[in-house]
C-alpha cells in the first residue's frame, strides 16, 4: 500500500512539473547540432540526423580547407506546419502572394540560426537552407574562390538529398537549365572575371543566367572529374589560392575555354544528366544517441523571442521575451533575448544592461559576455570592464572571433598595447578569414603603428574578400587613407628639415647678442611607450617645435595643464574626430588652439607629464 502512495505521489509530482514547465517544445544535442522543436521526440532526433549527415556530406565533398565547423554554434529551429513557420518566419514573407519559405538560414555574429518547416512538400524542401550553409562551409575557401565557384559549389550543394543510408549528391536544377535554355551562356572569360561589382552579380535577369550557369559549369566539372578520375576543380582552386588570376587558372586546369563552352551549351540543352549517389553505411551517426531536454516554457520563449529579433519582428520577440520574464525572471536566455531586441533598435543603453545582466547569471554565456565588452566600449568605459567581458567570452568560447576583433580595438586605443592589439586581430582572421571586417581593423591598427607597408599588404588581401561595390569603396579609401599617410609623413620630415635649416641660419646671422632669441627646447627622453596609458581632454596651448621631430605642448583642461612632448612628432598618430583636414595636419602650425584629447604615458623625465602618442582633434 505504502509503495502504491509513493508511486502514486511521484506521478502527481510529475504531471504538475510538466503542467508548470512544460513548453512543448524540446532541445535535441548531436555532436555538431542544437534542435530547437515543438514536433516531438521522434522528428527532433530525425531532424538532428539529417544535420549531421549534411555536415558529412560536406566534410567528405569539399575541400579539406573548408572550415566544416564554425566557431558559433548553429541552432535548427524545426517547426511542424505552416502555421508554426509564420510566426517565425521574416515579416516580408507574410504578405499575399509572397514564396512560401521550406527553410531559411540565419548568419550573424555571434551565433547561425537554421529555420525549417517540416511538412513542407516538393522536390528539394531545404534547398535554400543548403545553399547558405555550403557558404558557411567554405570558410576560409572564400577568401580565394572566384564567385562563379563559390556561387557555383552552393548551388550545386542545394538539390541534396539525404536519406537514412545514403545521399543523393548533385541533382539537376530543373529551373536553372530550363534558364540557360531561354538565355545565351555568359562567355567563360567573362563569367570568370565576374566579382561584387559587376551587373552579372546584381541585376536581375543577369544574375539569374550567372547563377545557373555557375550551377551547370560546377555540375558538368563535377561530373566529368569522377568519369575521368581527374581532379579539375581542385587543380583550379590551388591555382587561385596561390593568387593566379582566375581565367588563366581555368585554361591551366579546365584547358581550351572555346571547346568547354561549346562543351556547357551541349550540356545544358542534353535531356539527361548525373548525379551522384553516396552510401552511408559505414558512417557512425545514431540519432538514438542524441540528448534530448524537455525545454521550460521560459526557454522557449526566449530562444523564439531571440531569433525573430534577428528576423526584425521587435514586438513578436519583446512579447516572447516579456512572457519569459514573467515566468523565469532569472532566465539568462531571456535577458540575451532583452539585449539582442534592444540593440537590433539602436537602444545601446539598454541592451547594455540587460547583456550585463544575462552575463552575471551565466558567466559563461560567451555571446552575452561579447556584447557587454562591445557596448561598453561604445559608451566610453573603462578599459577594464571592457576587457574583462572580451576576455571572459574568449575564455568560454575560444573560438569566438568577433570577441578577439573587439579586444583589439579596445587595446589599440592604449598606445602600449599596439602590438598585443594586432595579435588579437590575427587571431580574429585565423578563425574567419573570410571576414572582411577583421581585415580592415587589422589594416587600421598597423597605421596607427606606422607600419604602412604592412597595411597596403593587408588592405589588398582584403579587396579580394569585397562582394560588392560599397565593400570595395571602403577599401579603396584606406588605401588613399594610407597613401596619405605616407605622404603626409615625408612632407612633414621635410619640412622639419627645412625648419631646423632655417633655425640654423637665422641664428648663425644672428649680429646682435643682445637680441632676443627663442630659447633652446630642452632635451627630453625619446623612449619606447610603455606602462599605464594616460589622456587628458581640453585646449592645445604653448605648441612649440624644435629639430628634427622635436614638439612640446601642454594640454589645458578644467582639471589643470598638463606638460607633454615627441621628440619623433612625425610617428604621433593625429586623428580627426569630427571633421575632415583639407590636408596634412601640421603640429607646428595646425595644433595651437585645437580642442583635442592627447594620450601620452610617463617617461624617466620627471619635469614633464609624458611622452605623446595619439593626438585626436575635433571642432
Amino acid at each position: 500500500m505504502l509503495r502504491r502512495v509513493l508511486l502514486l505521489g511521484l506521478l502527481v509530482s510529475l504531471s504538475c512539473w510538466a503542467r508548470d514547465n512544460g513548453s512543448g517544445w524540446i532541445e535535441v544535442r548531436s555532436p555538431h547540432f542544437t534542435v530547437i522543436t515543438d514536433a516531438g521526440e521522434g522528428r527532433g532526433r530525425h531532424v538532428a540526423g539529417q544535420f549531421e549527415r549534411m555536415r558529412w556530406v560536406f566534410q567528405s565533398s569539399l575541400p579539406p580547407s573548408a572550415s566544416v565547423d564554425p566557431a558559433n554554434s548553429i541552432v535548427v529551429i524545426a517547426v511542424r506546419d505552416k502555421k508554426d513557420m509564420e510566426a517565425l518566419e521574416p515579416a516580408a514573407y507574410l504578405a499575399k502572394g509572397q514564396v512560401n519559405l521550406g527553410g531559411l538560414f540565419s548568419h550573424a555574429t555571434d551565433k547561425n540560426y537554421i529555420l525549417v518547416r517540416l511538412d513542407e512538400a516538393g522536390e528539394h524542401p531545404w534547398s535554400i537552407v543548403y545553399h547558405e550553409y555550403t557558404h558557411l562551409m567554405e570558410g576560409s575557401a572564400a577568401e580565394w574562390t572566384p564567385l562563379w565557384l563559390n556561387e557555383g559549389l552552393a548551388e550545386f550543394f542545394e538539390n541534396t538529398e539525404v536519406r537514412d543510408k545514403e545521399v543523393m549528391l548533385g541533382q539537376p536544377s530543373l529551373n536553372s537549365l530550363m534558364l540557360l535554355q531561354q538565355n545565351r551562356l555568359i562567355p567563360l572569360p567573362v563569367l570568370f572575371k565576374v566579382d561584387a561589382a559587376s551587373p552579372y552579380y546584381h541585376e536581375e535577369q543577369k544574375g539569374g543566367v550567372f547563377y545557373a550557369e555557375s550551377w551547370a559549369l560546377t555540375h558538368y566539372l563535377e561530373v566529368q572529374d569522377f568519369h575521368d578520375h581527374a581532379n579539375r576543380i581542385g587543380k583550379y582552386m590551388s591555382l587561385t589560392s596561390r593568387g593566379t588570376d582566375a581565367v588563366t587558372a581555368a585554361e591551366q586546369a579546365f584547358g581550351d575555354l572555346m571547346q568547354l563552352e561549346a562543351a556547357l551549351g551541349a550540356y545544358t540543352r542534353a535531356g539527361r544528366y548525373t548525379y551522384f549517389q553516396k552510401s552511408m553505411a559505414g558512417v557512425q551517426i545514431n540519432d538514438a544517441s542524441f540528448t534530448v531536454t524537455p525545454l521550460t516554457v521560459a526557454d522557449a520563449d526566449a530562444i523564439r523571442a531571440d531569433f525573430l529579433a534577428g528576423m526584425s519582428r521587435a514586438d513578436d520577440a519583446r512579447a516572447l521575451a516579456d512572457a519569459a520574464l514573467k515566468t523565469d525572471a532569472n532566465n539568462a536566455k531571456a535577458h540575451e533575448a532583452m539585449g539582442r531586441i534592444e540593440y537590433a533598435a539602436g537602444h545601446h543603453a539598454e541592451a547594455r544592461k540587460w547583456y550585463a545582466e544575462a552575463a552575471a547569471l551565466d558567466p559563461e554565456d560567451s555571446v552575452a559576455q561579447y556584447y557587454s565588452g562591445a557596448l561598453a566600449a561604445m559608451a566610453g568605459a573603462s578599459d577594464e570592464e571592457t576587457e574583462s567581458h572580451l576576455r571572459a567570452a574568449i575564455e568560454a568560447n575560444p573560438r569566438f572571433a568577433p570577441a578577439y576583433d573587439a579586444l583589439a580595438m579596445v587595446l589599440s586605443g592604449q598606445a602600449s598595447k599596439l602590438e598585443q592589439a594586432h595579435m588579437m586581430e590575427l587571431q580574429a582572421i585565423a578563425l574567419d578569414p573570410s571576414n572582411l571586417h577583421y581585415r580592415l581593423d587589422t589594416a587600421h591598427i598597423l597605421i596607427v603603428q606606422q607600419k604602412l607597408d604592412a597595411a597596403t599588404q593587408v588592405l589588398g588581401a582584403a579587396k579580394a574578400l569585397a562582394r560588392d561595390p560599397l565593400e570595395v569603396d571602403v577599401v579603396d579609401r584606406m588605401l588613399k587613407q594610407v597613401d596619405d599617410q605616407r605622404a603626409w609623413m615625408e612632407k612633414l620630415k621635410q619640412q622639419e628639415a627645412a625648419d631646423e635649416q632655417s633655425r640654423a641660419i637665422a641664428i648663425a646671422q644672428a649680429s646682435a647678442p643682445a637680441k632676443a632669441e627663442e630659447p633652446a627646447l630642452p632635451k627630453h627622453p625619446t623612449e619606447t611607450p610603455h606602462g599605464p596609458d594616460h589622456s587628458v581632454t581640453g585646449v592645445i596651448r604653448g605648441v612649440r617645435c624644435g629639430g628634427p621631430g622635436v614638439l612640446e605642448l601642454r594640454v589645458e583642461s578644467a582639471k589643470g595643464a598638463v606638460n607633454v612632448y615627441s621628440n619623433e612628432a612625425y610617428k604621433v598618430d593625429y586623428r580627426a574626430l569630427n571633421f575632415t583636414p583639407k590636408e596634412a595636419i601640421h603640429p607646428c602650425q595646425d595644433l595651437e588652439g585645437m580642442k583635442a584629447r592627447v594620450h601620452y604615458f610617463a617617461t624617466a623625465d620627471k619635469t614633464v607629464d609624458g611622452q605623446i602618442t595619439i593626438i585626436a582633434l575635433w571642432k
